[in-house]
């Protein structure tokens, strides 16, 4: 099937890696759902920046674009490698310092709030991603947000607002009619005994809302 690069209009489905994956596992679930997948997520809090820089290798070497792959919170690693993108958390860098030394990352910030949103792209973020959204396993101590926030945030937010937390195919074209420029998912796709048909789901619905959006 033939490869295909991000999208520059559209709706964008991310992948996060779960934290602490081998990097073997890793390259072959990138690599099952490349054809259907915007941006790898590379979230590991366990790696030195030298192991982050050569998983970043890996993955271009196995056949992932290097402008798909987005850097969570290590701005320096990003840059030093080339990739697409970084992906700051409360933790990291504030996005204005950031984005000043972006050097054309994409830089994405996570909100969970509509105010944070606003706030965010006044900084110079090129998205945010929301959650979570819908209930979630991997926080099941907190309540969702829910799409009336959603919808909320994305009307107020100049810049895409992606949504996480508790989605799956059956519940993706909802998150992106009510305002979200795309989703991003982990154990949704993971976790699943075929992800490339998983992946191939979530694009087919998340197209289909757009469409019907637009």
């Amino acid at each position: 099937m033939k490869k295909r690069l991000p999208a520059v209009s559209g709706p964008e489905l991310h992948l996060i890696s779960p934290e602490g994956i081998p990097l073997a596992d890793w390259l072959r679930l990138s690599l099952a759902v490349l054809p259907y997948v915007d941006y790898f997520h590379l979230r590991n809090r366990q790696l030195t920046a030298k192991a982050l820089l050569e998983a970043i290798n890996q993955m271009q070497q196995a056949g992932i674009p290097i402008e798909s792959i987005v850097i969570n919170d290590r701005l320096d690693v990003a840059l030093a490698s080339g990739a697409g993108g970084v992906q700051l958390a409360g933790h990291s860098l504030p996005v204005a310092a950031a984005q000043s030394l972006a050097q054309g990352l994409r830089v994405g910030c996570s909100i969970h709030s509509p105010e944070e949103a606003v706030d965010a792209a006044s900084e110079g973020a090129d998205y945010c991603l929301l959650g979570h959204v819908y209930e979630s396993t991997s926080k099941p101590d907190l309540p969702p947000r829910g799409l009336d926030i959603l919808e909320v945030t994305a009307a107020r937010c100049p810049v895409p607002v992606i949504a996480i937390g508790g989605i799956h195919p059956g519940n993706a074209g909802a998150v992106i009619r009510r305002g979200a420029g795309g989703i991003a998912i982990l154990s949704g796709i993971s976790s699943p005994a075929d992800p490339a048909a998983q992946a191939e789901a979530y694009r087919a619905a998340i197209q289909t809302a757009w469409l019907e959006r637009r």
